[in-house]
């Protein structure tokens, strides 16, 4: 039998519940989870400001280990290295077809059979899917990657999510060596920007923020400057990664740019009044916007990478509230409410 924490709705404390594992099925990996991060995302369910398919097993900010290789399971990670009993992994928190028209376009995460660990229904036939648990059975076409051994596992959990997505921002910005980058936005995105930015060659990294202590914080982290929403509005710059989703960030993240300049918009996953874009200034300064959910699998593997590379050079574990077991689940939500850490972090290891 198998642990897990059970979540409903807003109204009701998680449920610590026992299941026996299944047998796994072609392409499965059974992975025993180690270490589980409460991203923003699964802090805005627990408190009924987005709404799941329930019952379900939050977290996807997951590491584990492999337990048990399934029928026909895949032989090596992305990175080509052979998978064994006992590798610590990282995988995507999604799980599409290769074949989906979409994947094919480098967007496997908006693919039609699209499964997202963290975010699926309890089912008789469907179980051990988020991080809240004692494993995760990794399902067909789940990408994952066999993670150095320094890593700490903490560190590792913000991965498949925070650091993924980040480098996904990055992509759609393109080069910024020798580039002026504004950061909007300091929480745990914002600060793995900076600190990606920084690494990249960004001549300036200017972060903006309301909360002063995170702008600080932001300066560990590689941002040269920081400024509040108000002064921002004075600089321009090459290009912005827009974070917050404040209507008011996106808005002025295309007044800010310089001629041909790019902004990224990442923040406003949530339901908002539309955004006022002066059209004739967007074309006369040759301005280009996109926009990103999630990642696919190069920003995963760049992600990986650039963990591997700097953890040692930024202190991110300083960001994350650790301490809690899985059946301190409902207070190691109430610290994240409560305290609005960086992350928090479960040890189920």
């Amino acid at each position: 039998m198998s642990k897990f924490a059970s979540f409903v709705d807003s109204n009701q404390q998680f449920k610590i519940q026992s299941a026996a594992l299944p047998d796994l099925q072609e392409g499965e990996i059974l992975v025993k989870n180690l270490c589980t991060s409460l991203c923003r995302s699964d802090i805005h369910t627990y408190l009924g400001n987005r709404i799941e398919k329930s019952p379900t097993i939050l977290g996807h900010e997951i590491v584990g280990v492999i337990e048990k290789l399934g029928p026909k399971a895949p032989s090596h990670d992305l990175r080509g290295k052979a998978l064994e009993m006992g590798d610590r992994l990282t995988w995507a928190i999604y799980a599409s077809s290769p074949n989906d028209a979409l994947s094919k376009l480098g967007i496997p995460q908006k693919a039609k059979d699209l499964f997202k660990y963290g975010h699926e229904k309890i089912t008789e036939h469907s179980h051990f899917h988020g991080g809240l648990s004692e494993y995760t059975i990794l399902r067909k076409n789940t990408p994952l990657i066999i993670l150095d051994n320094n890593l700490p596992n903490e560190i590792a959990s913000l991965i498949n999510c925070s650091v993924a997505t980040v480098a996904g921002a990055i992509r759609l910005a393109g080069e910024l060596k020798n580039k002026s980058v504004v950061v909007y936005g300091t929480g745990m995105l914002g600060i793995i920007a900076c600190a990606m930015a920084k690494t990249m060659g960004a001549s300036e990294v200017i972060s903006v923020d309301e909360n002063l202590e995170r702008l600080e914080i932001s300066k560990k982290f590689g941002a040269t400057k920081s400024l509040l929403p108000t002064a921002i509005i004075n600089e321009k710059v090459d290009i912005v990664l827009e974070f917050s989703g404040a209507l008011i960030a996106m808005e002025n993240s295309i007044k800010i740019l310089n001629i041909g300049g790019t902004t990224i918009w990442i923040g406003a996953v949530f339901a908002q009044p539309p955004v006022s874009i002066n059209a004739e200034y967007l074309i006369r300064n040759l301005l280009t916007i996109k926009g990103l959910h999630n990642y696919n699998n190069t920003d995963f593997m760049n992600a990986v990478s650039f963990m591997e590379m700097n953890y040692k050079h930024f202190e991110f574990e300083k960001l994350i509230k650790k301490g809690f077991v899985l059946e301190q689940v409902d207070a190691a939500f109430e610290y994240a409410v409560s305290n609005n850490p960086f992350r928090v972090s479960i040890d189920l290891a």
